[in-house]
């Protein structure tokens, strides 16, 4: 039997699993919405950040694992701004197949012209908040996120997914 202590904070943790789900999809969205008019989406300017703020030109997979999204996420991406002169590439002198990629000065404009738009953004948002309550709230995703990271994903050949995987059985009800 799970103990109650354990219950509530894995029903906390599923809430917080939920509102991390609902904020993500609000970031990008209102994302896109702030940075429409300079032609990017969120996901154009996520990749342009990650190339902006690292010390030296990066590789699609070094941009994947500093953004914590797909390689092939930021290869749409980087083909987009190559297509669109927002990035262009250099040789990799470590893996002729792997180029590096940097801005180009209309990529340090689009992506200036963004954070200046999210200064203007932020700063309405969190104009009425605790400075301490928001570091709180930084460090717990933090720790989460690194709970996350080392800790393996149970097998799931067994018991819940059974129902899922033999077609002789029904599918639970949503």
């Amino acid at each position: 039997m799970v103990s109650t202590e354990k219950t509530s904070a894995f029903e906390v943790f599923t809430e917080i699993t939920l509102a991390v789900f609902r904020l993500n999809a609000l970031l990008l969205s209102k994302g896109d919405q702030l940075v429409a008019p300079l032609g990017i989406t969120s996901a154009r300017w996520q990749v342009l950040g990650a190339i902006a703020h690292a010390p030296h030109p990066l590789t699609a997979p070094q941009i994947a694992a500093a953004m914590g999204i797909t390689r092939q996420g930021v290869q749409k991406q980087l083909n987009l701004g190559l297509s669109s002169g927002m990035v262009k590439t250099i040789t990799n002198p470590r893996h002729e197949r792997s180029p590096l990629y940097q801005l180009t000065e209309l990529g340090w404009r689009t992506f200036d012209a963004a954070i200046s738009l999210e200064a203007e953004w932020v700063g309405s948002l969190v104009q009425s908040s605790d400075p301490n309550e928001l570091k709180v709230t930084l460090n717990t995703l933090i720790s989460l996120e690194t709970k996350l990271e080392e800790s393996p994903v149970p097998n799931t050949r067994h018991s819940a997914t059974d129902s899922f995987v033999n077609n002789d059985k029904e599918l639970p009800n949503s």
